[in-house]
């Protein structure tokens, strides 16, 4: 099935209210603490291939490490940079929402209800009670009004 993975850290208000907004949503997500569990090369690749502006994208130059100076992301090949983000995941901006054709940086609530869609559509399809089901039902009302706004732009 498909999931949308939340990478989030404990003392991150904006992981809270992202987590909080999937939660009143419905959506389900699988959360992913940067700091107690590693990340492994295959879902730093996979962050990586889905921003628009590379490191840019999702490396904070408010963190410590970046602020001091003495790090140039730039100079460093993919896999030097993966190393990196392993060892000092608290250079990552947070939280970062990824799914498995895009990501979403940091909360904006009008930035995730375009993110999630798609999400929602697959949600629906697959509850078999979709018409019925209490938890559908803001799902599939929220993909109505969506459908209504694209009709509108037409």
């Amino acid at each position: 099935m498909h999931m949308i993975t939340i990478y989030t850290s404990p003392s991150c208000s904006s992981c809270k209210k992202v987590k909080k907004w999937f939660d009143e949503q419905h959506i389900q997500y699988k959360e992913k603490n940067i700091f107690s569990s590693v990340l492994n090369p295959e879902e730093l690749k996979d962050i990586l291939s889905k921003t628009e502006n590379g490191t840019e994208d999702i490396i904070s130059n408010r963190s410590n490490i970046m602020k001091s100076g003495t790090v140039s992301i730039d100079d460093m090949s993919v896999n030097e940079l993966i190393e990196f983000i392993k060892k000092n995941p608290s250079i990552l901006k947070r939280p970062i929402i990824v799914d498995t054709s895009k990501i979403q940086v940091g909360y904006n609530e009008e930035e995730i209800r375009s993110f999630i869609p798609a999400a929602r559509r697959i949600a629906a399809s697959a509850c078999p009670h979709f018409e019925e089901c209490e938890n559908c039902r803001d799902a599939k009302d929220f993909y109505e009004y969506l459908k209504s706004k694209e009709a509108e732009k037409k």
